[in-house]
């Protein structure tokens, strides 16, 4: 008995201990063989750190275990690979209950695939079995909800309110008319495709939450092929002073691109920032170190009135910063074209070759929205044409 409940508790370490990691944490065993078609994809350095982390964890929390000699275990059951799967399995089918059950495993949930935007079902408590869960997750009671740890018997068990309270169980709600016969979806939440490959292990076709990240980084390289590093750096400066600032994973800082090709304010505004003249620099700088509002500074930046900001800020200059930060971003795919791309995906087959089929997915979806960029930054400059006529 002594030894099954040591064993129990070896597995409530694994799943308490999954979500250490970071947001993104999930991921499956799938991932070793897509790497070479994520060489340079924005989720590659995200995967690299996270098997960092992943073995940290292992060396910290289960290595001890192995050591300790009245739980007699066996180390090849119990090894990096092992640990992995086990992550991987608990981070891709459990559900956010609430904040204070946090993350468990529901049976027979995970049977229902993923359809982003358009759910069939989702689970839900009896008392909420009316309410909306935006993220598919399951909504469940109170705190009184939770069976007393220090029950031990079968007989008190059978009082606990989970086993008397119907308002405790969940249930499966059907949100909308599903023909007989057809398939039944869940959704995991609104993702776009590198989080759903990188968490599940597949992607969507036109996903409307699919984006692209630009690195800073790759913003900087853009301003040091025009300035010197310290321009670059003292205007990168100014930036943050403004009140900006960008998208933040683990160790990189990126910028949104959205899937249809807008670009997150912030970006603009950095761009901005970085194409400015010497005199309206110093000009920005002296106002906030003299207490001027961010807000204020801005609007004096721009010369108007802030409320048609994105007008504004598509200057000749940085829509042709856009174009070519395009073109920075897309050469990470290499030297093939995106119909080259289009054209191997095809000779995929999405059963067989599940990883390099949904690997090439996210490459595509992500190139058409570089794309979709390009059509942003070049429509702009002809609708400021037409205005000017």
């Amino acid at each position: 008995m002594k030894r099954a409940w040591d064993l129990s508790l070896l597995g409530s370490v694994i799943f308490r201990l999954y979500l250490k990691v970071n947001p993104f944490h999930c991921y499956g065993l799938w991932m070793k063989s897509t790497l070479f078609l994520l060489e340079l994809n924005s989720i590659r350095q995200i995967i690299k750190d996270d098997k960092v982390l992943v073995r940290e964890d292992w060396q910290e929390c289960i290595c001890p275990l192995l050591s300790l000699e009245h739980l007699n275990l066996n180390p090849v059951f119990f090894g990096l690979e092992q640990y992995l799967a086990a992550k991987s399995l608990i981070a891709s089918r459990s559900f956010q209950i609430d904040d204070y059950h946090g993350y468990g495993m529901v049976p027979l949930s995970d049977l229902f695939n993923h359809k982003t935007g358009a759910e069939d079902v989702h689970f839900t408590s009896g008392l909420e079995s009316d309410s909306e869960s935006e993220n598919s997750n399951i909504d469940m009671q109170d705190d009184s909800s939770v069976v007393d740890e220090d029950v031990s018997s079968d007989d008190n068990r059978s009082e606990s309110p989970l086993v008397q309270d119907d308002n405790t169980a969940l249930e499966m709600i059907m949100v909308k008319d599903v023909k007989a016969g057809t398939e039944v979806f869940n959704t995991y939440g609104l993702l776009g495709n590198a989080a759903l490959l990188h968490r599940y292990g597949f992607t969507e076709s036109d996903n409307p939450f699919d984006i692209v990240n630009v690195d800073l980084d790759l913003v900087l390289q853009w301003s040091c092929s025009l300035y010197s590093k310290r321009h670059s750096r003292a205007r990168l400066s100014l930036w943050r002073k403004l009140g900006h600032s960008s998208c933040s994973s683990q160790n990189s800082e990126y910028f949104e691109i959205s899937s249809d090709g807008i670009p997150q304010i912030e970006l603009l505004i950095l761009l901005y920032v970085m194409l400015l003249s010497d005199k309206a620099y110093e000009d920005l700088d002296h106002m906030l170190s003299t207490g001027v509002t961010s807000n204020e500074s801005l609007s004096f930046l721009l010369k108007e009135q802030t409320d048609n900001m994105e007008d504004v800020l598509l200057s000749v200059s940085v829509r042709n910063g856009l174009l070519l930060l395009a073109d920075m971003r897309e050469s990470a795919y290499g030297s093939n074209s995106i119909e080259d791309d289009v054209m191997a995906m095809r000779t995929c087959c999405s059963v067989k070759e599940r990883k390099v089929y949904h690997s090439m997915m996210l490459r595509i979806c992500e190139r058409k929205i570089l794309q979709k960029l390009r059509s942003y930054a070049n429509r702009n400059d002809r609708s400021r044409k037409r205005g000017r006529n």
